[in-house]
């Protein structure tokens, strides 16, 4: 028992239910598998490589993460997952093209092993995928029960002790808030209906929640940000998270824009393009789940910079996104940003980026850091939405009135003060005056 925190322990299998056996999510399994085989360091992953300084810089107490708070040791993770291919995790790896045969032939069969179950899918949220293998139900309401049936059948089959759900589809067509996502009556009652404005990530959503499931959300979708969702992981006492994963060059503007404003720098323009090949850069092709992305990415800055704060240097600049889709590139992301800024007396300066990243050698540690968290956030008796772990989205999810925390290092501090004070630590504040008033004593 530390501040009121009591910790269950991470006894047991861990269960990760994914929806969406894309690259994002064999990328991960496939790098846990490697790890547990000595083939590869989690290299990005802030739970497993990241430390943690306690007490003060003078003790030189700087435990790994791993070694401070009690997370479920990877050996005991069991993935499954939903999609609409068909094709075991291998397969996908293999079509997917992130990761070389050295990383895939040592764990092949462990890899064939994950085959999918048959998905929840409405082609008028992704146009641009084929569906080879999807649930069929009279309405929405029964393509929720099957989810909770398939939940409970593997949670039975692999002798799983806990669960999380973590969303590693396609991006969805954008979705505005409406009515039916208002209260939890009211989207049961659409669900029953068979209303269109129900997408299948929040039938996934309301199935977790529903079976006692905490639910992060790694795409821009609406889901579990609707007021309805919401209430029903407060009433289940479920944790629940979103969203998008922060990769790419989400990840630069976090970086870069608190640096601006740190220094009060101004900003007349921030333009940013970015070419991909992958399976994500062909439903972004579509112009309605294009729309989801882009509203997720352009939020960043705008909380970041805060105009009405910073009227003289971040009232007035122009912001654009773009993402195109370009099959040659593959998994191999490139982003381009040219950033306008203006510095003492308004004398204009430049900022241009190039980041060649790899989009899911960036998301697959993330999301095992987001799936840890969260099981560590169910066994710490924390429910309802878990700000602390924003640092991992680029949309991170707030209570209503709040507005969201996007600055990376403010994030950071966040969530290793929500570590501290899960085991009852001094949280950090980084003063530092009472190394100096010692000296004067």
């Amino acid at each position: 028992m530390a501040n009121g925190v009591n910790v269950k322990p991470a006894e047991g299998k861990l269960g990760i239910l994914i929806p969406g056996l894309g690259a994002v999510s064999t990328t991960m399994i496939a790098g846990v598998f490697d790890i547990l085989a000595g083939n590869g360091l989690p290299i990005g992953s802030v739970t497993q490589m990241g430390r943690i300084r306690l007490g003060k810089r003078t003790e030189k107490r700087n435990p790994l993460i791993k070694d401070f708070v009690p997370l479920t040791d990877l050996k005991d993770i069991v993935f499954g997952a939903w999609d609409i291919h068909g094709e075991n995790a291998y397969e996908v790896c293999k079509r997917s093209g992130v990761l070389e045969d050295k990383h895939l032939e040592p764990i092949r069969a462990q890899l064939e092993a994950i085959k999918p179950m048959d998905a929840v899918f409405d082609h008028s949220y992704c146009h641009n995928l084929e569906v080879k293998h999807a649930k069929s139900a009279a309405t929405k309401w029964d393509l929720v029960q099957m989810v909770k049936d398939d939940i409970k059948k593997f949670k039975e089959a692999n002798h799983c002790d806990r669960m999380i759900m973590l969303w590693c589809g396609s991006t969805e067509c954008y979705t505005p808030c409406e009515d039916c996502h208002e209260t939890i009556e009211a989207l049961e009652k659409a669900m029953k209906a068979n209303d269109p404005r129900i997408s299948p990530s929040m039938i996934y959503a309301y199935a977790a929640i529903t079976s006692g499931v905490p639910y992060a959300n790694g795409a821009p979708n609406l889901t579990v940000d609707t007021p309805a969702l919401i209430q029903l992981a407060l009433r289940e006492k479920v944790a629940i998270m979103g969203k998008d994963f922060k990769t790419g060059q989400t990840l630069m503007k976090t970086i870069v824009a608190p640096g601006l404003r740190a220094r009060c720098l101004g900003l007349n323009g921030w333009f940013s393009t970015n070419i991909l090949g992958n399976r994500d850069g062909e439903v972004l092709d579509d112009p309605g789940s294009f729309k989801t992305k882009e509203v997720s990415k352009l939020s960043v800055i705008e909380h970041i910079l805060d105009g009405k704060t910073f009227p003289d240097l971040y009232s007035n600049y122009c912001h654009k996104v773009r993402i195109e889709y370009y099959p040659p590139r593959g998994d191999a992301k490139e982003g381009w940003d040219n950033i306008d800024i203006f510095g003492w007396l308004g004398y204009p300066m430049q900022i241009k980026i190039n980041f060649l990243c790899r989009d899911s050698i960036l998301a697959a540690p993330v999301a095992l850091d987001i799936a840890l968290s969260m099981d560590l956030a169910m066994r710490c008796g924390f429910y309802g939405i878990q700000e602390w772990l924003s640092f991992f989205f680029k949309s991170p999810e707030v209570r209503e009135g709040l507005y969201p925390q996007h600055d990376l290092f403010i994030q950071k501090t966040k969530y290793k003060n929500t570590l501290r004070y899960i085991m009852g630590e001094d949280l950090i504040t980084h003063l530092g005056l009472d190394y100096y008033a010692e000296e004067d004593k």
